[in-house]
């Protein structure tokens, strides 16, 4: 298999009759998906979504895709083709359509009234095409074939894309469950009528290569959450993802069964269920559906919250139902469910949110003691059964962290692809097809790109360090006052600390040290008052260290009298 190495340099020109594939995002990640595909100068995009931000990275509210490999070519874009309306795929559009708003966005009907929604309050009119299973459209060099496959949203489509140099088909998310809800299946046959005109490269969800066997299917939740339902004698919090309409389907269908109202909590929530109830997607049981306004009026017995918040978010429903800061509470005898299964990277933060609300007397219900969740991605049986079909010349593993990427990889060497038609690329690699074969051929500068309040890209990697130095170690200030003439100390040193179990006054030892350092240096001569904060900072930085063990931000002050 190829492997991506740092040492990869900046790739050649693409040859004639080549075709360029760079993924920007979602190689190593469970995130921030997007592809460009290259053709004789002309551009498609394949995705454009966001990473939601783990505890490592304080403050930031979302990670984009590095848009600088194509900034300075947004005039080649073709069109940015959505897969399905999940935000980890369309999340990071208005971001590029700030940059050129007239790009044509290309997708399902529900995907593109989740995009339109989104960027609404972006206020950005978008240029827009719907497409539909089995419906082949040419954006300049790029001819796309559009198949129908089951995932956790409706609507989700695979794209095929043709141009001179080949085949490329890109699954985005996909699992193949013969019993979905909305009887859309993967279309398998159309899989094999790809196959047999040739995949030249398969790009293939990875999310589930290491989970062995089939996924359950999305009804076998039903009578999960109508068990839980008939259970339950106070009030019921259904979490899960703002977009999952198949499971808020499910919960409209058991509260109707248990004569229960539904009340939506969360913006997203509102917004999406309201999208997929005027487009058809969502069915409303009469008299189900309620808002929340009215469920103080009603008897605990008798409710049920849908609510947002199953990753442990922060500023989402649950977390803050967890934190007793939600005008909604949960008490003794009421039921939580947290219908959806664990991102890699938010164990920690579902777990916290658990444990609160576990405190505050409620019943939690999750998919680690009931089957309340099915995952929408092919399990590594699914796949075998796609490279079986498709036999495809070259394999592209995409959607997934390192070790979800090298699982899919090996499922396709056991299917027969030769080992070294595998890539396994991360961020900015850029794999080049030609004559039937793909092949690693540099790599361009893509690193990540935070959403802080207002600002884009303008916190770095450094400022985030700071951020968690603030947090973990705390912070001191020191300030004293230099004679310009003599160098003497007129004033100070004084330190004030933050962060810090310990009083002020266990500073007390380190001041006389300070001050004669000072001094010592201005009588060597050292009159710079950059030189003199940087000496303070070492003296103090050491003490804190052999002391007291802490590694804290030191903000040095020193002014010439």
């Amino acid at each position: 298999m190829s492997h991506p190495h740092p040492e990869l340099a900046s790739p050649p020109p693409l040859a004639d009759g080549a075709l360029r594939i760079v993924a920007l995002g979602g190689l190593g990640e469970v995130g921030r998906n997007m592809a460009v595909l290259e053709y004789a100068g002309r551009l498609l995009v394949v995705d454009c979504g966001v990473l939601f931000p783990e505890d490592h990275q304080p403050g930031v509210d979302l990670i984009l895709p590095d848009f600088d490999y194509i900034r300075d070519r947004l005039g080649d874009i073709e069109a940015i083709v959505l897969t399905h309306g999940h935000e980890d795929h369309i999340g990071a559009v208005p971001y590029l359509l700030r940059l050129r708003s007239d790009i044509p966005l290309v997708g399902s009907r529900l995907t593109l009234a989740f995009v339109e929604a989104k960027l609404k309050e972006h206020r950005i009119q978008p240029v827009t095409r719907v497409v539909r299973e089995g419906q082949v459209e040419r954006f300049g060099a790029f001819e796309c074939e559009f198949v129908a496959v089951n995932h956790s949203i409706p609507d989700a489509l695979a794209v095929a894309v043709t141009t001179p140099a080949g085949t490329v088909l890109h699954t985005g998310d996909f699992k193949m469950d013969q019993l979905p809800l909305d009887g859309r299946i993967t279309d398998l046959r159309a899989f094999a009528r790809l196959g047999e005109r040739g995949v030249d490269l398969f790009m293939v969800d990875s999310t589930n290569a290491e989970v062995p066997g089939f996924v359950p299917h999305e009804r076998d939740i039903g009578p999960v959450l109508d068990t839980v339902f008939a259970a339950s004698h106070r009030r019921i919090v259904v979490a899960s993802f703002a977009s999952h309409v198949h499971r808020v389907q499910q919960v409209l269908d058991a509260a109707a069964s248990h004569e229960r109202h539904v009340a939506l909590v969360g913006r997203s929530m509102v917004r999406n269920m309201a999208i997929a109830s005027e487009l058809g997607y969502l069915k409303v049981p009469d008299g189900v559906l309620v808002d929340l306004k009215a469920v103080d009026d009603l008897p605990d017995d008798r409710v049920v919250l849908m609510c947002t918040g199953s990753q442990g978010e922060p500023m989402a429903a649950l977390s803050r139902i967890a934190n007793n800061d939600h005008k909604i509470s949960v008490g003794p005898g009421d039921t939580v469910i947290l219908a959806s299964s664990l991102i890699p990277g938010n164990e920690n933060a579902v777990f916290r949110v658990i444990n609160g609300l576990t405190r505050l007397g409620a019943r939690v219900v999750h998919s680690g003691n009931a089957k309340v969740h099915v995952s929408g991605h092919a399990s590594a049986a699914e796949l075998l059964y796609c490279y079986n079909i498709l036999r495809p010349r070259n394999v592209m593993p995409v959607h997934g962290e390192v070790r979800h990427l090298v699982a899919n990889g090996a499922l396709a060497v056991s299917s027969g692809v030769p080992a070294e038609r595998v890539l396994l690329a991360e961020d900015g690699v850029v794999v080049d097809l030609a004559d039937g074969v793909a092949r690693i051929v540099g790599s361009v500068p893509c690193g990540y790109v935070y959403v802080d309040g207002s600002s884009v890209g303008e916190i770095t990697e450094a400022e985030l360090k700071d951020r968690r130095i603030l947090g973990d170690e705390g912070f001191i200030s020191i300030f004293a006052v230099i004679s310009s003439a003599d160098g003497k100390v007129l004033a100070g040193p004084q330190i004030h600390a933050r962060g810090f179990a310990e009083q002020d006054g266990v500073f007390e030892g380190i001041l006389p040290e300070l001050t004669r350092a000072l001094e010592e240096a201005a009588a060597q001569g050292a009159t710079d008052v950059h030189q003199l904060q940087q000496i303070m900072r070492r003296v103090v930085g050491r003490w804190v260290s052999n002391r007291l063990r802490r590694r804290p931000m030191i903000i040095p002050v020193v002014v010439e009298a």
